[in-house]
């Protein structure tokens, strides 16, 4: 079956904005012809005008699965798990054990975003649209807005984690804020072409990642051997479960956005393929970085070398520390690291830009690509000064995400699995934009905010630690998901016999 790009599709009213029910004003008929001009001057390159509206059948043609494998596999062959990796002996746990937390709990929270992949090609729909089958027309403006704000805090990381790089190649020459510049214009034209362009790119971007890390491996494996170890006992249980909520921190928001990437598939595509691509996709590369973040970190106090550039520019001075010995090769390794964020950010960037649409129903009339340029000029300043005491930030960022996207996505399965039986059919395609046909929202909302009765008291963090987190340690995430599924289900019963839908 030949591929057909999804940019320039259809219509301009392709964003999902046309309501012809409603009335012509002078106002809305000045705004379709300047977003008609804009998607005509966007349509002579390689940009998706459509925006989040469901995809129509006849145009669900993708068939190269293989592109959903190197989608996840570029988003997360980078720095990125490096860093997450490290924190795992900042919490005192060696590098077994931060190994064993890694594995255990990415092979554990990598099902959700795979599985939810599998929806795309059968419904047609982003992940935040088949979110309104629960929460509703007007409530899902909640975690739309939740999930922006996840999902720009993702990009504020890797925008300084890779202006970090740039700074340290060039030895304090070019400063952390214009390297955050620089990530920030190369992301903005990959976000703004949208997906086909995303999908070209993904294809090839995580091969320069990969041989830079081997290389960076190479260079300074005979250090890494110098690891630090701890005092030979059981580590505590509040460490080993801190670390493991960062690390579903890092996997859980990825099914907030994985159907995004996967509405052009043919939805003849076995859903069993989807899920195996996306899986180890997403979780193979993820593993085996976030090792050698802790790898890394535990070397760093036996290395003054590698502690001085830790000091001055974190991972990515630890990374230019590691290839010093190539040289000037290895200054051009760094850099190529540093680009090979983009895999992550541009993908992530676009996800972004579609929720911008789902934010208020009015936000439908703009153009999706136009939000590519609103989400870069929030970016930049906030990158610039989150960077000033970075790993303080990224740990305070990541304690708090984990626990809304899983009440949120134990909401989501439940619906699929339960009230819609797991068959896509019973989700009424044309229902994606009417209020009236609709659930209400307030059981998937109740149940998403009751659930933190339990919740709260389970959470271990710097500014608060539960009465059950004490003995536990952080369980958090696992009771969002848990109790919010079953919450939802006598909401969810009894809303469904009021209202009807």
């Amino acid at each position: 079956m030949e591929e057909k790009p999804p940019y320039n599709l259809g219509t301009t009213n392709n964003a999902g904005a046309d309501d012809s029910s409603a009335p012509t004003t002078t106002t809305s008929t000045q705004w379709t012809r300047f977003r008609d001009a804009l998607d005509k001057l966007a349509s002579y390159g390689r940009v998706e005008l459509r925006g989040v509206s469901p995809i129509p059948l006849k145009e669900r043609t993708f068939v190269k699965t293989t592109n959903i494998f190197t989608l996840w596999w570029s988003m997360n062959a980078n720095i990125l798990p490096i860093t997450f990796g490290m924190l795992g002996p900042q919490f005192g746990l060696s590098l077994r054990d931060s190994a064993l937390i890694i594995l255990f709990f990415t092979l554990l929270t990598t099902t959700l975003p795979a599985y939810l992949a599998t929806l795309g090609p059968k419904l047609g729909m982003r992940q935040m649209v088949q979110a309104r089958y629960s929460y509703g027309y007007y409530l899902v403006s909640i975690p739309v807005f939740l999930n922006i704000a996840t999902m720009t805090g993702f990009c504020v990381i890797i925008m300084v984690i890779g202006g970090q790089c740039l700074s340290a190649v060039a030895d304090g020459n070019l400063s952390v804020s214009v390297g955050i510049v620089i990530m920030s214009v190369l992301t903005l034209i990959i976000s703004f072409c949208g997906f086909n362009v995303l999908h070209t790119y993904e294809r090839y971007a995580w091969i320069p990642a990969c041989i830079a890390i081997i290389v960076a491996v190479g260079c300074g494996g005979k250090e890494l051997t110098r690891q630090t170890v701890p005092e030979i006992q059981p580590p505590p249980v509040s460490a080993v479960m801190s670390f493991a909520m960062i690390i579903a921190s890092y996997m859980i928001p990825w099914a907030c956005l994985a159907s995004d990437f996967t509405t052009y598939l043919s939805p003849e595509i076995s859903s069993v393929k989807i899920f195996t691509y996306s899986y180890f996709g997403l979780a193979t590369p993820t593993i085996t970085l976030m090792v050698l973040g802790a790898a890394i970190q535990s070397a760093i106090p036996n290395n003054p070398h590698w502690q001085a550039k830790f000091e001055e520019s974190l991972a990515g001075g630890v990374l230019d520390a590691m290839l010093s010995p190539a040289q000037g090769f290895g200054k051009f390794l760094v850099v190529l690291l540093s680009f090979t964020l983009l895999g992550n950010v541009a993908a992530t960037s676009y996800s972004i830009t579609l929720n911008f649409q789902m934010l208020v129903p009015v936000l439908l009339k703009v153009p999706r690509y136009l939000f590519s340029i609103v989400l870069i000029a929030i970016i930049i300043p906030v990158s610039i000064a989150a960077a000033g005491d970075f790993f303080v930030n990224m740990e305070n960022f990541l304690a708090l995400i984990g626990y809304w996207s899983s009440a949120f996505l134990g909401v989501l399965v439940t619906e699929h699995l339960v009230f819609r039986k797991m068959d896509c059919r019973n989700y009424d395609a044309e229902a994606w934009n009417d209020a009236s046909l609709l659930p209400w929202g307030v059981a998937a909302l109740g149940a998403s905010v009751l659930c933190f009765g339990l919740v709260i008291p389970s959470m271990s963090q710097v500014w608060f630690t539960g009465p059950i987190a004490r003995t536990t340690g952080d369980i958090g995430f696992e009771l969002a998901f848990v109790v919010a599924a079953g919450l939802y289900l006598p909401c969810r019963w009894l809303e469904r016999k009021w209202c009807g839908r």
